[in-house]
């Protein structure tokens, strides 16, 4: 007799419990709060100035390679170009959909190819950047200091190495200034 009251009662606290989810999930839960940290940086990092709060999206491929020497930063002008590149000579595209209520986001996208020209592309939206680190396969690194700058759709030479090199991946902090805004990287073989 003692097993069925507690089979009775184990019975009705499931079902309490499984009416109390669906009625919270037809009122609509609260999201968690998003986990800021503070961007984490090399010692001989080539920009000077605070670090930013960054909501920090998980990579979604181990690094190869780790930035061991850093190039002088490089300025960059924001210039939209006035053709897109020729889609017969990307070797490689990948991208990252950013969201206004996280604010400040750092994304890594894996490249692990050869090129000779890297471009920016807002397909969607408006987003401002901070900075952008270019890691090369033998443990160089190139900071593009982007300043905060803003821009909407279009393409953006982000930088140019005329003699090819291999990248590894491509670290940035970047925020979308609308709802939300898809940024796209490109490389040109």
């Amino acid at each position: 007799m003692k097993r069925s009251w507690a089979l009775v009662l184990m019975v009705m606290l499931g079902f309490q419990a499984a009416a109390g989810m669906a009625s919270a999930s037809s009122l609509g839960q609260r999201r968690r709060p998003l986990r800021r940290t503070v961007v984490v940086v090399h010692k001989s990092w080539p920009l000077h100035r605070a670090l930013r709060h960054v909501v920090a999206r998980p990579v979604r491929v181990a690094f190869r390679v780790h930035p061991v020497r850093f190039l002088p930063a490089v300025a960059w002008a924001g210039m939209v170009a006035a053709t897109a590149p020729q889609r017969s000579l990307l070797v490689w595209e990948d991208g990252e959909t950013l969201s206004g209520a996280e604010d400040w986001t750092e994304f890594t996208l894996n490249c692990n190819n050869s090129g000779k020209r890297l471009w920016l592309e807002v397909v969607a939206g408006r987003a401002q950047f901070d900075w952008a680190e270019i890691v090369f396969e033998n443990g160089e690194a190139q900071v593009v200091d982007m300043n905060e700058w803003e821009g909407g759709p279009g393409h953006y030479e982000m930088l140019n190495f005329p003699d090819g090199r291999r990248v590894d991946h491509v670290r940035i902090i970047a925020r979308a200034v609308s709802d939300q805004a898809r940024v796209v990287l490109k490389m040109e073989k």
